[in-house]
């Protein structure tokens, strides 16, 4: 699956929809990915994607950032094969091994030195949300207090301590119960500033406010026992914030002595250009949660966390499936092929060039009203520009036509996802591993998508279908 050149798919094809009908037939009314990706995964290797119907695919999406070397990656492949002839047990609970013993000196070594000399690890079960509820426990046990900040358009996983702390209402409001005592604060939204102002100045005050409910007796809110914080909101829309900010944030939690939680679940091994997102502003967390990457495509998941915090008892938090050999193994070859390969420089490169072409793009369409994020791990957010402009400029969000875009790059052998508000913006998360021409054939179908997604909504009132 070497060669490729962008094609006209039909979606889905006839042996697809066979196993299409029967997994709506059989599956969960949650299903997500299946609605907007109709297809059935044959093989797959390094960035391509083949189905049933012998379709061939760009994988932009990559197991959500889980890939970061794309499928099947050799060194991944033989890490795994190794493992298997080791007779190593596939199970051990938390018991340890020669393998999980090599994982943790392998994950510390790749921390900030002064982060990692008083470092805890608790390994988690095998999601990202498992890392998100271990934590809760965590800072909660730690200080003895009950509330939790987090922040607009955060996500941070589907179980209920996780989805209390996530932006998102779509999830929340049918679901009763969720964990009280949640607050949540104004994030740097630059395209959207929250207060309208944008640059250094809408920044600044999102940090000015912080500061000052948390300082304010009469805030209504209870001294936290922790925040909760991701430097690059993923499934929110791929909002970066500021460094500056992060800094800001850093002083103030430090200052008021409530534990900073960062959420590396997606941003972690070097999809931003720096191997941890935090590193960006040299700022050290006191807990850090990491999953996705960290498995070389098997599940895994730890919190890794200052001693000082390590106050729960044996037991505080458990799981069967803590102890997957297998992925440790991988992780450990995926790590270090990220280091020795200097993937977080390339990701750098490759996300410039990726932007620089998608910015291009939006000098010919009035439908992209921002393209964002650093390293390979880059949102457009689509808009409707027939809709009312705010006071900044920024027309109204158009779901649209993100999701015909995102139709019409299936259509060409493009897989991309949606998020964001409304869903209107669409990510690009390609591995790490993606070359110069990959990336320039993945945008040269991006911007032809675009314009026949353009086209067929043209004879559309964009206003009344968007309620605009």
């Amino acid at each position: 699956m070497n060669n490729f050149s962008p094609q006209e798919i039909t979606l889905p094809g006839k042996v697809s929809n066979q196993y299409l009908e029967r997994q709506q037939t059989r599956e969960s009314n949650a299903r997500t990915y299946p609605r907007r990706i109709p297809i059935t995964i044959r093989e797959a290797n390094g960035i391509y994607v083949k189905d049933v119907d012998g379709n061939l695919y760009f994988d932009c999406l990559a197991g959500a950032g889980t890939l970061s070397l794309g499928h099947n990656h050799p060194i991944v492949i033989e890490a795994i094969r190794a493992a298997l002839d080791s007779n190593l047990p596939l199970h051990t609970l938390d018991l340890t091994t020669p393998i999980k013993d090599e994982f943790v000196e392998e994950l510390f070594a790749s921390l900030p030195p002064e982060f990692a000399r008083n470092a805890r690890i608790q390994f988690c079960g095998p999601t990202g949300a498992d890392a998100t509820e271990a934590a809760i426990k965590l800072v909660k046990t730690a200080t003895g207090r009950r509330s939790m900040l987090s922040f607009h358009g955060s996500y941070h996983g589907m179980t209920n301590g996780a989805l209390s702390l996530t932006g998102n209402l779509d999830a929340k409001v049918a679901v009763a119960g969720l964990m009280p005592d949640v607050h949540f604060l104004p994030y740097p939204y630059e395209y959207r500033c929250p207060f309208n102002l944008g640059g250094e100045m809408g920044h600044r005050t999102s940090s000015y406010y912080i500061e000052s409910i948390l300082t304010d007796p009469e805030s209504g809110i209870v001294p936290p026992a922790g925040m909760i914080l991701e430097i690059v909101q993923g499934e929110g829309g791929v909002i970066p914030a500021p460094d500056e900010w992060v800094r800001e944030i850093r002083r103030i939690t430090y200052e008021q002595n409530i534990p900073l939680i960062v959420d590396e679940i997606q941003t972690g091994f070097g999809r931003t250009g720096k191997l941890y997102a935090f590193e960006h502003s040299g700022i050290i967390p006191d807990v850090l949660l990491l999953s996705k990457a960290i498995g070389g495509s098997l599940p895994l998941s730890v919190v890794v966390y200052d001693q000082k915090l390590d106050q729960w008892k044996p037991g505080a938090h458990a799981g069967t499936f803590r102890g997957n050999q297998l992925a440790m193994a991988a992780g450990i070859a995926v790590l270090r092929y990220t280091l020795e390969h200097r993937l977080a420089d390339r990701a750098v490169e490759l996300g410039d060039r990726l932007t620089s072409h998608l910015r291009q793009i939006q000098s010919q369409t009035s439908c992209m009203g921002d393209v964002r994020g650093p390293g390979l791990m880059v949102g457009v957010e689509l808009v409707n520009p027939q809709g009312k402009a705010n006071a900044r400029g920024c027309y109204p969000r158009h779901p649209l036509m993100a999701r015909q875009i995102q139709a019409e790059c299936m259509r060409r052998g493009l897989i991309l996802e949606l998020g964001g508000r409304d869903s209107s913006v669409i990510r690009f998360l390609p591995p790490l591993i993606v070359t110069a021409e990959q990336i320039d054939s993945i945008c040269e179908i991006f911007q032809a998508a675009v314009k026949a997604a353009e086209a067929k909504l043209a004879g559309l009132d964009l206003g009344e279908v968007c309620g605009c």
